[in-house]
């Protein structure tokens, strides 16, 4: 039995010391997430700094996007579930010191107070579309509506996106027996990663040149942020325990080093930052566009990483574990 037990118990793929049970599907959840957060946000604040001209997509036009990644990065989330039929579960309660029980709470309200957002900004953002609907019944009175709270509605987003951003670091690093994960730094890391990327998505898409650049120069703030809490992050892994340790190692020369500082440190923030300040100064325009395409992939890169390589962290050493000299002892 005991033999049974040291061969069999560590060798199971799902367990340990490599736990793969959150896959791609995780990944992009996280990463549409916090860029659906990034989104209402921007969308909520330039509305309540009274920024219709200098932001006129991201106050009017910028809501509906956000409503629409949130909703693909649910299908993914759904798509992860080993019992999907059973998601209604996590609404027959709440569980105050369960990260998961928030967020579940969170995607709840974000849905509604998001479709108010979009109705209260829909006449202005997609004229030709709203003249489409309207004619419907109710559908002019809910514009109505909206349009009069929509300040209200604002003041509601915040709060809730900036939740959204938050709770999905600290979902993370509530796993506690993750080694990576087991840091108060992943809550703000990502809820500054989803503003980084809902700023640039909306330089991307606007089309005011006023507007890509005060974006432009909201996500260079931001980036440079990002990389303040990384290296925080690096200096917590490096002067903790062993585990956390072999964890920053899998960082400085180990299995992610070229994903970590290849792609996420230099494409995904360095480059980024160093585009948008030739841009702020009027030089490379040219290359407008790349700087926030690589935010984007550097957004979804960072979740890629912290979600691999938090499952395969661990604070236990199994190979010391598995004594192959106590088995040549039981025969």
């Amino acid at each position: 039995m005991l033999e049974e037990i040291l061969v069999t118990a560590r060798s199971n793929p799902h367990v340990d010391p490599v736990m793969h049970v959150w896959g791609w599907e995780i990944s992009v959840y996280l990463f549409m997430g916090g860029l659906s957060a990034g989104i209402m946000f921007f969308s909520a604040l330039m509305l309540l700094m009274k920024k219709d001209r200098e932001t006129p997509f991201a106050v009017n036009g910028l809501a509906l996007p956000g409503l629409v990644v949130l909703s693909l990065g649910m299908t993914t989330l759904f798509m992860d579930l080993s019992h999907k039929l059973f998601v209604w579960r996590f609404y027959t309660t709440f569980e105050p010191t369960s990260p998961m029980s928030w967020g579940a709470w969170i995607l709840v309200l974000f849905y509604p107070v998001a479709i108010l957002q979009v109705l209260s900004t829909f006449r202005k953002g997609y004229p030709f579309l709203a003249g489409l609907v309207e004619s419907l019944p109710l559908v002019g009175r809910l514009f109505d509506l909206t349009e009069r709270y929509r300040r209200l509605i604002a003041w509601l987003a915040i709060p809730i996106a900036v939740g959204l951003g938050i709770y999905t670091g600290i979902l993370l690093s509530a796993f506690s027996a993750r080694p990576f994960w087991n840091t108060g730094l992943l809550g703000p890391l990502f809820l500054v990663s989803g503003l980084s990327t809902g700023a640039a998505l909306t330089a991307l898409i606007a089309r005011q040149h006023t507007e890509k650049r005060l974006f432009t120069l909201i996500d260079a703030g931001l980036i440079v942020a990002e990389l303040l809490i990384v290296a925080l992050l690096l200096i917590n892994l490096a002067t903790g325990s062993r585990p956390q340790l072999e964890a920053a190692s899998m960082l400085l020369g180990g299995s992610y080093t070229g994903w970590f500082w290849g792609v996420f440190i230099t494409l995904g923030l360095l480059i980024p930052l160093l585009l948008e300040y030739f841009e702020i100064r009027g030089a490379l325009r040219n290359l407008a566009m790349l700087a926030p395409v690589l935010v984007l992939v550097g957004g979804y890169v960072l979740r890629v990483i912290a979600v691999d390589l938090g499952q395969e962290t661990t604070w236990i050493n199994y190979e010391s574990e598995f004594n192959t000299q106590l088995l040549e002892r039981l025969h």
